[in-house]
């Protein structure tokens, strides 16, 4: 996966790439609304970006203080983005080439 596009085209199958990294694989599974899952995969990873997912994840259910904390651990502070714009900043930060227009093959 090369790229946001290609991730975008990742979603409309049924099974997550299996090639991807544990955040991206957060992302993606959030994307499917399987928030469970997401947060199954990122809540026992102890670095700044999987923090940073926690703290999206967080916000996205609704609890602010617990999203407060982990966006501190992760040395950021909430956007007042929505959660889709943040969602694709976040994935985009995760890809070798982040927001390319153009599409690669998977």
């Amino acid at each position: 996966m090369r790229n946001f596009a290609d991730f975008e085209i990742s979603l409309r199958q049924p099974d997550c790439p299996e090639n991807i990294s544990p955040c991206l694989q957060a992302l993606w599974h959030d994307a499917k609304n399987e928030w469970e899952k997401a947060h199954s995969i990122i809540q026992d990873i102890n670095d700044n970006n999987a923090s940073w997912i926690h703290a999206y994840l967080h916000r996205r259910e609704g609890d602010i203080w617990n999203a407060n904390y982990w966006y501190t651990r992760a040395g950021k502070t909430m956007p007042d983005c929505s959660l889709k714009d943040e969602w694709q900043q976040i994935v985009q930060s995760f890809l070798p080439h982040g927001n390319d227009s153009e599409s690669l093959p998977l």
